[in-house]
């Protein structure tokens, strides 16, 4: 296979610049993603003992969800209270 590329690169030089960003791109992107995995505090890694992290999550844990800005009692109600 090696034997393959070093013929290909020598008859067509300009595969050289494509193959190094390419390599490039794709070492930062999974260095990326094992930074990401080290550093997120909501994985687990250890399912021996914490299979269920979420059990121990306090009710003032700030969860990652997209939050708007809205005025609830503005909002037009579409059931009746009850």
């Amino acid at each position: 296979m090696l034997g393959t590329v070093s013929r290909q690169l020598k008859s067509h030089p300009a595969l050289i610049p494509l193959l190094i960003f390419i390599g490039g791109g794709c070492a930062m992107s999974l260095t990326y993603l094992a930074r990401l995995a080290i550093r997120n505090p909501d994985v687990c890694w250890d399912k021996k003992n914490n299979p269920e992290p979420w059990n121990k999550l306090e009710p003032t844990y700030q969860y990652k969800f997209y939050a708007v800005n809205v005025d609830y009692n503005k909002l037009k109600k579409d059931r009746p209270d009850f």
